[in-house]
């Protein structure tokens, strides 16, 4: 009886494991979702990854006009004769097809780019990219306070300006960030973020073009959808405007109405100086050691001269030390 029932069980045992190793076999099978990329696709791919831009991208012409090829590229490379085209300042344009000519020794990257369907044409990139900017307000943004000798001309512009009005400040007596400042720290915190900002954007476009050039084509204002650096700058971007409408709110408490107008004109004048001064001494390197200098003499003025930390025990004003107070003529000790 025992040796049947022992053959019963091997077999039995087989069975199941034979069963086991079976239904852990499964055919391979493509899948429906599975990617069929095609060369094209790749080439499309490649290039959206060094140019950042690919087809049905839009672009705003900036330049006064744009002359097109209505005939295939290879035709204007061969010397033929071809028909061409215009299109001009602020039409909106589209990438309508990319090709690679290497016969071509002037640019091998040609644009198809259409205003409409009975305006299209073929342009070098090269070409293309000086008078074209991205279809949308902060590429637009970024193309105006990018070009270097557009900042030179605004720095000479907005300094000279800058210090007629500081000088003006001066003689009326008025507030003045950093020099006869409120007791408050939010301007002297705006103004140092400002010029660091501007270190910051400068820092990027030495130190990474290619991510700010791509950033350019697809700008955003999440910092949470871009790179560490990005977000970085883009976190300092929000902080000046939240630091803005606190600075505001709170020099609207320490000046009359007369007054607030003439401290905040000194403050934009100060944040515009900053900006243009260190936009244009980063790229030259020298922005770093300037910034340093500018937040510890910013620190030290306000900490020094500016910061109450005493009130009047009869009118209620701020003081910066104890003693006769300047508005009522009560000694405090």
């Amino acid at each position: 009886m025992s040796m049947p029932m022992r053959k019963s069980s091997l077999i039995y045992i087989i069975g199941v494991i034979a069963l086991l190793l079976s239904s852990c076999y499964r055919e391979e099978r493509q899948t429906s979702d599975a990617w069929v990329v095609t060369e094209e696709q790749m080439d499309s791919i490649s290039f959206y990854t060094t140019h950042h831009y690919t087809q049905n991208y839009n672009f705003l012409v900036k330049a006064d006009s744009l002359l097109l090829v209505c005939q295939q590229p290879s035709e204007v490379v061969s010397g033929m004769l071809v028909d061409t085209i215009f299109v001009f300042r602020d039409d909106v344009v589209v990438v309508a097809d990319i090709m690679t000519l290497s016969t071509d020794s002037v640019d091998s990257v040609w644009v198809q780019i259409a205003r409409d369907q009975q305006t299209m044409g073929w342009i070098h990139e090269s070409e293309m990219l000086k008078g074209v900017a991205p279809d949308n307000p902060i590429s637009r943004f970024i193309d105006y306070f990018s070009d270097e000798h557009l900042l030179i001309i605004l720095a000479f512009v907005v300094i000279v300006a800058a210090a007629y009005l500081i000088r003006s400040l001066f003689r009326r007596n008025a507030k003045i960030v950093h020099f006869n400042d409120i007791p408050s720290f939010y301007p002297t915190l705006l103004a140092v973020l400002v010029a660091a900002s501007a270190v910051f954007y400068s820092t990027i476009q030495l130190a990474d073009p290619d991510s700010w050039r791509h950033y350019y084509y697809h700008p955003t204002l999440n910092p949470f959808s871009v790179p560490l650096h990005l977000a970085l700058f883009l976190f300092t971007v929000w902080a000046m405007l939240l630091i803005t409408l606190a600075a505001f709110d709170d020099i609207r408490r320490h000046l009359s109405t007369s007054e607030t107008i003439f401290y905040c004109l000194g403050l934009i004048a100060v944040c515009a100086i900053n900006y243009v001064v260190f936009s244009v001494s980063t790229l030259y390197y020298v922005g770093y050691p300037l910034l340093v200098a500018y937040a510890v003499f910013a620190f030290w003025r306000y900490f020094s001269k500016s910061r109450t930390v005493y009130i009047c025990g009869h009118c209620g004003h701020r003081l910066q030390e104890k003693g006769v107070c300047p508005h009522c003529g009560y000694h405090n000790v």
